[in-house]
């Protein structure tokens, strides 16, 4: 057995002369001593360019490609080289690619065709020369000029930067999280006691190598164990199947709606015939998670952790369906943020849900865990907000049960005050996640004209136009588990919810929009069984217009 290594660079190193695949395309299959001999080549080319053009300069790679084989050899190459990889998410806008460049101090661009064309309208601040097409054959010369024995370069260990990976953005602003090569390692190791990672495994890779989840949770324990990664360049929910056959795949992970839409392709009598065994993401519901088993014959394990931080939980086969597991550690707890004391246990209904909320859901906090924050890049105040009093506030909210289980109950602005209630919305989503027309879903709070909040949710399915809004308010009758102050008062019906790279819903976008949109949005304004009405122009501005009237015009529409 390969000793466990300090380093991303020593476990590459590792690999040299293994003939096991290490990585697989549709069209290519390359042994592990293969990926070390391309991921030393793309190191000594950006150790010249380095000592050529930008010697000074941060020694940061940024990498706008889909999943494709250079992603990977450019990984392998960063760790030989000490340099670090910036993962560039190529669905940002404009202006926010340009300002992830500026702010990571990009100082060369790995990229194809189509990224370098779009790099050209941007204001990046970088010359063309430091610009790499993959596809461009002076790329392809280059390379083989710099073929060279892999080693690491002097003063290369756990310590050294490897990643700068774009947080989803999805409730704020994004953020630059560092992770050293000794963290990685770290990553890898854990993720292998606990999800049973082994040499044998063929590992597939569909969620994008710009994110935390498919470096952390799947490349990295792939390299670890040796397994093989298979690349796919985008995700595709119709591919997904004949992917995982065609590969002999027996893992994958996932992130935000792709189980979703997973789960709404059309149910196939052979669906269970296929090589997986397992799976890993997060934020799936509990009902696309059964369904998953079911149809698909294999485990998923549903996780709870960020690119910032280690896991706070531990997975045990006798927690409820929603609860993420136990915490990791005793340093694990739920802190109220204002008086700094844990919240006392959640009391359950029968339905699961949380009778005491205002006193039990607050805070996932390791108090044991800012020693493994490694901060954000560039920015003190992001990093005095993750780490204060000695310990590692994670920004997300949660409770934990009279048995000690641990339940994630939304990210902290995904928290509604509804007639002096508190709501959460991860709760409601998971409801509406049920109806067999919504393929994914995001409910979140927007100003109520009187006083607090108003439950709005937004969801997508396959034909808008004849989504039948009164059956779906009779769904939500029907719903034992769902409140009724927690029934939409605002329902926005999309064909396709804006999302991240990483198939994360955008919240922040569709809540600063409210009502203000060209897609159908209906209003229920009475009492008693709910009732929508589809809103025309009128309607939303007499809604803006009862902001004023109740004295709460700083809550209303700006611009």
């Amino acid at each position: 057995m390969t000793p466990r290594r300090a380093d991303i660079a020593a476990m590459l190193l590792d690999r040299v002369g293994d003939e096991h695949p290490g990585l697989r395309t549709r069209e290519q299959t390359w042994t592990w001593n293969e990926v070390v001999g391309e991921s030393a080549a793309r190191a000594a080319l950006a150790t010249t360019l380095r000592d050529q053009t930008f010697s000074g300069a941060p020694f940061h790679i940024g990498v706008l490609l889909p999943n494709v084989a250079d992603f990977v050899f450019w990984l392998g190459g960063a760790a030989l080289a000490g340099a670090a990889v910036v993962g560039l998410n190529p669905t940002r806008g404009a202006a926010d690619l340009a300002a992830d460049i500026r702010h990571a101090d990009c100082a060369l661009i790995v990229t194809d065709g189509a990224g370098a064309q779009r790099l050209s309208t941007l204001d990046h601040g970088l010359p063309p020369t430091r610009i790499l097409r993959i596809d461009d054959p002076g790329y392809r010369a280059a390379l083989r000029s710099h073929r060279a024995g892999p080693a690491r370069a002097e003063g290369v260990g756990p310590g050294t930067l490897l990643l700068l990976l774009f947080t989803s953005g999805t409730t704020g602003t994004s953020k630059a999280v560092k992770c050293s090569q000794g963290r990685l390692a770290a990553i890898a190791y854990a993720a292998t006691d606990k999800y049973g990672h082994h040499r044998d495994d063929v590992d597939y890779c569909c969620m994008p190598l710009f994110h935390g989840n498919a470096i952390m949770a799947l490349w990295a324990p792939a390299l670890a164990n040796g397994a093989t990664v298979c690349l796919t360049p985008t995700f595709s929910a119709s591919q997904f199947l004949p992917d995982v056959r065609a590969f002999g795949a027996t893992f994958f992970t996932y992130v935000g709606k792709a189980l979703a839409y997973l789960m709404a392709t059309p149910e196939r009598s052979d669906d269970a015939v296929n090589s997986l065994t397992r799976g890993f993401g997060t934020e799936a519901s509990p009902d696309d998670q059964r369904e998953f088993r079911r149809r698909f014959g294999a485990e998923l394990f549903e996780g709870y952790g960020s690119s910032e931080g280690g896991a706070v939980a531990v997975p045990d086969p006798s927690a409820p369906p929603t609860a993420l597991g136990r915490p990791a550690h005793p340093g694990v707890v739920i802190v109220d943020p204002q008086t700094l004391q844990r919240c006392p246990p959640a009391v359950l209904d029968d339905r699961g849900r949380v009778l005491n909320a205002d006193e039990a859901v607050g805070e996932i906090v390791d108090q044991r865990g800012a020693a493994n924050f490694e901060g954000y890049y560039k920015n003190e105040i992001a990093d005095a907000e993750r780490v204060r009093n000695g310990w590692y506030w994670s920004g997300d909210l949660g409770y934990l049960d009279g048995d000690g289980f641990l339940y994630f109950a939304g990210r902290r602005g995904d928290w509604m005050r509804v007639d002096g209630e508190n709501l959460s919305a991860l709760t409601v989503e998971r409801v509406l996640r049920r109806h067999r027309a919504v393929i994914a879903t995001a409910v979140y709070g927007v100003p109520d004209p009187r006083s607090g909040d108003q439950v709005m949710a937004a969801v997508e399915v396959a034909d808008p136009q004849n989504f039948d809004v009164g059956e779906f308010a009779a769904f939500l009758v029907d719903q034992q588990d769902l409140g009724r102050k927690s029934f939409p008062r605002l329902l926005r019906v999309s064909a396709r919810l804006p999302a991240t790279g990483s198939n994360k819903v955008l919240k922040r976008d569709l809540q600063a929009q409210r009502w203000h949109t060209d897609e159908p949005v209906y209003h229920w304004a009475g009492r008693g069984r709910p009732r929508y009405s589809l809103l025309s122009d009128q309607d939303r501005a007499a809604l803006d217009a009862e902001f004023g009237t109740y004295g709460r015009q700083h809550h209303a529409r700006l611009g």
